[in-house]
C-alpha cells in the first residue's frame, strides 16, 4: 500500500480521527467532495494552460 504525502498508515489514521473529532462524521462526506470539487478544477485549468502553451 502506498503512503500518502510520505506519512505511515498510523499517522493517516490519527489525522483521520482527528477531523472526525474535529468536524463530525456527518460533515466528513461534505468536505472530501468539496476538496475533490477542488482538485479536479485545478486539474482541469492546469490542462487547459498546458494545451493553449503547446498550441
Amino acid at each position: 500500500m502506498k503512503n500518502i504525502l510520505f506519512i505511515s498508515i498510523e499517522e493517516s489514521l490519527f489525522i483521520i480521527f482527528i477531523a472526525i473529532l474535529i468536524f463530525g462524521p456527518k460533515n466528513i462526506p461534505g468536505i472530501a467532495r468539496g476538496l475533490g470539487d477542488g482538485i479536479r478544477f485545478l486539474k482541469k485549468a492546469k490542462r487547459k494552460i498546458k494545451d493553449e502553451i503547446e498550441w
